[in-house]
């Protein structure tokens, strides 16, 4: 009886001793089971971008891409090495290895891996139900674990994340040491009202919200109101943000990688690159020696694939002709990769001159396509054009001015139009790659088509349309620039891309650092 007494007893002081620290502690931690219909909506919203955003907790691709981006194979080869020793260890300490290993003598000025590269792979992470968290109204604060040059573009400029809090990284003479700050530097003055804001709105909540496994910002959810968990159970299902419905969306990206780069991925990659190199040269080779009779069935044999369509009213492209005999035909197409000209010679069963701008001297040299190198002079680069539909050679032009990886449609150049030709066949392209980009911004361009042939299985995908005049639409006289904006459209229509006003010199501004043009600092189209 006396024992029975005793265990009541013990029991009510343990409430009353529970709601003392409650009511003494402002931070009440809740399971969140949907963020999204949480009511989240507060004056501040502190996301830990690991728990809190995105589906994976793993940041072991995103350093992977640092490597491999930013350092070459070698230094992936070695990450990927040392990743079962990162998964013994504790969190803290994986960390700054896989740090020390991704940024161990890059150069800070020149690191646009965190701009250029990653923003793609962290959109696609996003998890819909962590964004619509995210999206409500008031001040957003977003804290990661990784170093703050990995995710603060992607944050600030996709996302409009206000205030952003990562790790620091050492440098010395310019270089990444692969050291980071300690923790408590990092979240020095993380307590000041500039942070958080004024006295309303910390009266008014600040909330917090994040997962159980990788929410390890105590510092700044012990500032809020209320912190809302995530389950990883939840996480997995979550489901990923549409691309509509990115606040801003992604049309410029840079990086060879086309996948994310998990372990095994990764693994399955470098396990491919003996095979895929000597691969890609052979199909390289064949490209340049083979008569298109031969080539396409060896090309198609080996993973090359090309799908061919035409619009009802347009004809096989075999048979098309211009219909003034003095000279030769005009293509328009939009631009994914160097080789667009040599898939549409290939289709044409017959050779073709292509248009290029500030490529490789190498690509060009083993081009087994005529080339014509442009200057952006118009006029100097009109006569070239000329000359070649004057000789009654076939002429393939990308009005774009440079690659475009999503599916969106540059500015066209308006310079086809005003040629004399009267007449030009619109071609839509469509390119897919699963394992390398055929394209980049900074890298070397020589490489370019080398890297699009290790894929295992690169294909291409043509709709030649009708002719388009580059007089009239519809029977309506119309300008240069009309005409190129209608066959921007119709190339989009029929891709199903979208068509924007952006040029070449956006593209360089936002990957490399540069206008894209000869002689200040521009490597590629």
């Amino acid at each position: 009886m006396n024992l029975k007494a005793f265990s009541k007893s013990l029991i009510l002081f343990y409430r009353y001793l529970l709601r003392r620290l409650r009511s003494g502690h402002a931070t009440q931690v809740k399971l969140c089971k949907d963020p999204s219909q949480e009511k989240l909506s507060s004056q501040v919203l502190v996301c830990d971008v690991e728990g809190g955003l995105l589906r994976s907790s793993s940041t072991f691709p995103y350093f992977m891409l640092v490597a491999l981006e930013g350092g070459g194979f070698l230094r992936g080869l070695l990450l990927l090495l040392l990743y079962p020793l990162v998964c013994l260890v504790s969190h803290e300490v994986g960390l700054r290895l896989m740090v020390m290993v991704a940024f161990c003598g890059l150069r800070k000025d020149g690191f646009r891996v965190g701009r250029a590269a990653l923003p793609k792979f962290f959109l696609e992470d996003v998890g819909l139900e962590g964004f619509e968290a995210l999206r409500r109204r008031g001040k957003r604060m977003c804290a990661s674990s990784m170093p703050r040059v990995m995710v603060e573009s992607f944050l600030k400029e996709y996302l409009d994340v206000e205030v952003v809090l990562g790790r620091e990284l050492k440098e010395f003479g310019g270089y990444y040491t692969g050291l980071m700050e300690g923790e408590s530097k990092t979240w020095e003055g993380t307590d000041s009202k500039e942070l958080f804001g004024g006295e309303e709105e910390m009266k008014a909540g600040i909330i917090g919200f994040g997962s159980h496994l990788n929410s390890h910002h105590h510092r700044l959810f012990s500032r809020c109101k209320e912190v809302y968990l995530a389950s990883e159970a939840e996480k997995r299902r979550w489901h990923p943000l549409p691309r509509a419905a990115y606040p801003k969306p992604l049309i410029f990206h840079d990086g060879r990688i086309a996948f994310r780069p998990t372990p095994t991925s990764t693994l399955c990659m470098f396990l491919w690159l003996p095979i895929g190199i000597p691969l890609a040269i052979f199909r390289a080779i064949t490209f340049m020696f083979l008569p298109f009779t031969i080539s396409t069935p060896i090309l198609a044999f080996v993973g090359i694939y090309c799908r061919l369509t035409t619009t009802s009213s347009s004809s096989p492209p075999q048979k098309l002709q211009n219909s003034r005999k003095s000279h030769g035909q005009l293509y328009v197409c939009n631009h994914r990769t160097l080789l667009d000209p040599l898939y549409i010679s290939g289709t044409l069963k017959r050779h073709v001159t292509a248009t290029t701008y500030s490529i490789s001297r190498v690509s060009e040299f083993l081009s087994p396509v005529r080339t014509i190198r442009l200057t952006r002079n118009r006029e100097a680069d009109k006569k070239r054009m000329e000359s070649v539909l004057k000789e009654g050679g076939d002429l393939v032009v990308c009005p774009e001015g440079t690659t475009c990886r999503e599916p969106y449609l540059l500015r066209f150049s308006p310079l086809f139009a005003e040629l004399i030709s009267q007449e030009v066949v619109p071609v839509a392209l469509k390119v897919h790659v699963d394992m390398f980009y055929g394209t980049t911004a900074s890298g070397f361009k020589g490489l370019d088509p080398l890297y699009f042939l290790m894929n295992p299985y690169p294909w291409y995908e043509m709709v030649f349309m009708e002719k388009v005049s580059t007089s009239s639409i519809d029977g309506k006289e119309c300008s240069s620039r009309e005409v190129a904006n209608h066959v921007q459209e119709k190339i989009g229509k029929v891709s199903g891309f979208e068509c924007t006003a952006l040029t070449r010199r956006d593209k360089y501004l936002m990957l490399a650092g540069n206008e894209g043009i000869v002689g200040r600092g521009a490597k590629g189209s």
